[in-house]
This record gives C-alpha cells, structure tokens and sequence, in this order.
C-alpha cells in the first residue's frame, strides 16, 4: 500500500464544502468518486484534506491523501483522476509521501487570502466580497492586534468538542493590489469560520459600525457568546499549507 500526497485546486462556489455529505456536491465526494473511477473499484477510498473549507469557500494549494496500490506513476495518476473530474476542481500534483505524512496533523502552517473588491466589473462576484471602499489604515491596525498567540473563541463558531481555542499567527496584514484588498493571514491552525469573523469585524470598524476598543476587548476577553460580523465565504481562499 503506497500513501499519495494531493495538492489541489478548486473554484468553491458549486461545492458544499469540502467535507462529503450525503446527497451533496463536495470536493472531497467527487475527488474520491474519481478514485474509485480511475482504480475501477466500488469500494470508498477515504481521501484526508488537511482542512475543511466552507461552502463557497476556494483554494489555489489544498492538500490530501490517500492509501492505495496501484502501477501508475504520479504523473499518469494525475492525468487520470484530471480526466474524471469537472473544470472546477484539479489535481496540481501526486506524489509518494512515506506512511507517516499526514495531510492534516503534519501541517505546520495554513496561509488563507481573503479578497474584498471595490472595483465595478461584475467578474469577481464570486471570488470576492464586493464594497464600495475601504479604510486600508485601519484594517492594517487591527490585523496588527492579532499577531502572535491568541484566544480567538469570541471569533468563531462555538464547538463544545474543541477545549482548545488558541491560534499562534505569524502573519496577518491587508494588501491593496489595484481595486482588490486581500488580507493575508498564517497561523498554525484556524478555528471554524474564524477568518470570516475577522474579516467581517474588521470590515465593520473601518466603516464606523464597530469600535477598535470592543475588537481588542473580544481578542483579550475571549467570549462564546458575542455578536459581531461575519464575511461571506466566496472573497475566502486557502492560498498554501506548509508541511517543514
């Protein structure tokens, strides 16, 4: 049994998410459909994302496994699972990887984008969250506030199963490229709908909806239970998973 590390690209508009569910369109569902397609198996085999993204939600370098033996070299495998999927979801590369990668529990780092357009074509509506402008000072001082090792619980979807709520960012600023503002943001693991949170509150203290002063309160006073902004998911993209 050989392990296949995946990197993958997808466009997340037509997906629920990554993770399979029944009767839904997944990346992970048609990934392993394409599997069993390719290996002429009726069987599952069971492919591990590093992460789970949100409906909507894209990615330029998702990363995967799976376990299996076949006599096909990386590069015809890649073809081969290529040719069963749709234009919306691609294998970048397979690679033999020793058994004790793990796509998910080996990551060191995820880097995500998220892109807001303030722009007026029509052709980023699904890859960005679209505003009439922002505030690049502010967004780059609250995106300053939060480097380091944090609690982010008040900017997350509660999960009672998850005891741990502290994320360590390396990296986290706004970057202004023509009319689209990405935030760039790495930290060693991510919280569910977490970046989405600090995008949606930022969002709303650059346009006066929401103090500075509750932002930084939330961040030191960790709280399961606030109400504050949520970004849509289509601006969200998971950019690169470092494994050393």
């Amino acid at each position: 049994m050989k392990r296949y590390k995946l990197l993958i690209k997808y466009d997340g508009e037509k997906f629920f998410g990554w993770q399979i569910q029944k009767d839904k369109r997944t990346v992970q569902g048609v990934i392993e459909s394409a599997l069993s397609l390719v290996f002429k198996i009726k069987s599952r085999v069971i492919v591990h994302g590093a992460g789970r993204t949100d409906s909507g939600v894209h990615a330029y370098q998702q990363v995967a496994h799976f376990d299996f033996m076949t006599n096909l070299n990386e590069s015809s495998l890649k073809n081969a699972i290529n040719s069963k999927l749709e234009i919306d979801c691609k294998i970048i590369s397979v690679k033999i990887v020793n058994h004790d990668f793990h796509a998910r529990f080996s990551a060191l780092r995820r880097q995500y984008l998220y892109q807001c357009y303030t722009g007026d074509s029509i052709l980023f509506r699904n890859q960005s969250w679209l505003l009439n402008k922002v505030n690049l000072r502010c967004l780059n001082s609250l995106a300053k506030e939060i480097i380091g090792t944090h609690d982010f619980l008040s900017f997350s979807k509660y999960n009672p199963n998850i005891n741990n709520t502290k994320c360590k960012i390396s990296d986290s600023r706004w970057i202004l490229k023509k009319d689209m503002v990405i935030f760039n943001i790495i930290s060693n693991r991510f919280l569910h709908h977490m970046i989405r949170y600090l995008v949606g509150t930022m969002i709303a203290v650059s346009e006066n909806r929401f103090s500075k002063k509750k932002f930084n309160f939330l961040l030191e006073n960790p709280n399961k239970n606030v109400r504050i902004f949520k970004a849509p998911p289509q601006g969200l993209i998971l950019n690169k998973i470092d494994y050393e």
